[in-house]
């Protein structure tokens, strides 16, 4: 008798996050889905029942942040523990969008909440982590467990040179400063220019002040005053909006790491027009699409959307038609075969550089 056949075997666990998804990896591995129901007790309260046996088992949780995120993140803690206190070998999240990642930094007296999620993942049980195109690639530095953080780059650049006619012509564009760095990585390799839109209408969030720059003024203070003192910080001043580099007659392709709330876009893409852009494309990963998004963009210039499905958005594409999705389904089913066999993550890096 082998007794080692079970240990060897993985377990593929999907929340009620992305179901799509999820069964698109599962076909991938030519596995099937483990027997495992999530839901939500008279009183809100998550339950998870795992029907199967995860007893020295790898263990593959397939789990995406939706508009329902903290009920994907309780869910997500829940299966991780119970696959823990299970004697399960290995607990690996696959996460395609990790929740709160865009809360990186400290704001006025808050907090670094995604440091605190990645201390409640590791605590949960996660071994391991496969998530995909970070806001910041330092959460990486959160986790006290490994992370693979995969990229959409090469899915989204052959999406533009088979999809797109004329993409020679093309021009790619960052839609503020922050963006610069991916713009230049996609430009470099399609082998095309790049412009910058300098001047946004609303305040970068790394641009925000966050209370503590410098102490109130106070008209008594305990301080003494011994000469200059503290020179007060100077108010930032946006200049009008502007775009840097030439789009006229062009193709306008904005890249970015996410898409949630579109109306930066929007505006965005009206200055490209009023440059002389013909054809305004957005390209993204995550697309989120909240709020009127799909009103939003369908009364906008801009002529496509394209994002990959880490976060489900088919109701998005019903209510507006120049939605496009990228299936990156064969990335993830990859990396989970990769990681269960031991093997080497390197070839699902290939080429690609920290700035995509």
């Amino acid at each position: 008798m082998d007794t080692t056949r079970g240990s060897k075997e993985m377990v593929l666990l999907a929340g009620n996050s992305h179901p799509e998804l999820a069964n698109l990896i599962a076909s991938r591995l030519g596995k099937q889905l483990g027997n495992m129901s999530a839901y939500h007790t008279s009183n809100e309260e998550t339950m998870v029942e795992i029907g199967d046996s995860v007893r020295g088992r790898d263990v593959f949780i397939l789990q995406t942040g939706t508009k329902d995120v903290n009920n994907n993140i309780m869910e997500l803690l829940i299966m991780a523990y119970a696959c823990k206190t299970s004697s399960a070998r290995n607990i690996v999240g696959v996460i395609p969008y990790l929740p709160y990642c865009k809360q990186s930094k400290m704001r006025k007296r808050g907090c670094i909440v995604s440091k605190l999620l990645a201390k409640m993942m590791y605590k949960a049980g996660l071994t391991h982590v496969i998530t995909m195109d970070l806001h910041q690639k330092e959460i990486q530095g959160f986790f006290e467990c490994p992370v693979d953080n995969l990229r959409a780059s090469p899915f989204l650049l052959q999406y533009i040179q088979e999809s797109i006619p004329d993409y020679r012509n093309a021009v790619i564009v960052a839609r503020d400063p922050g963006s610069a760095k991916k713009a230049t990585s996609y430009a470099e390799r399609l082998r095309l220019g790049i412009a910058v839109i300098h001047g946004e209408q609303k305040t970068n969030e790394d641009e925000q002040a966050d209370g503590r720059n410098s102490p109130p003024l106070v008209e008594h203070s305990r301080i003494m005053d011994v000469g200059v003192g503290v020179p007060a910080l100077a108010a930032k001043e946006k200049p009008p909006i502007n775009v840097v580099g030439d789009v006229g007659g062009r193709i306008a392709i904005m890249v970015d790491d996410m898409i949630d709330d579109v109306a930066s876009f929007v505006a965005a893409a009206e200055v490209l027009k009023d440059r002389g852009a013909y054809k305004i494309y957005v390209m993204a990963t995550h697309g989120l699409l909240s709020s009127d998004a799909p009103r939003l963009i369908d009364d906008s210039p801009i002529d496509e959307v394209v994002v990959t499905n880490t976060v489900p958005h088919e109701i998005q594409k019903m209510q507006c038609h120049k939605i496009k999705t990228v299936d990156i389904s064969i990335l993830l089913a990859e990396s989970i075969r990769r990681i269960h066999n031991n093997e080497s993550m390197s070839y699902l890096f290939r080429n690609v550089t920290l700035e995509d």
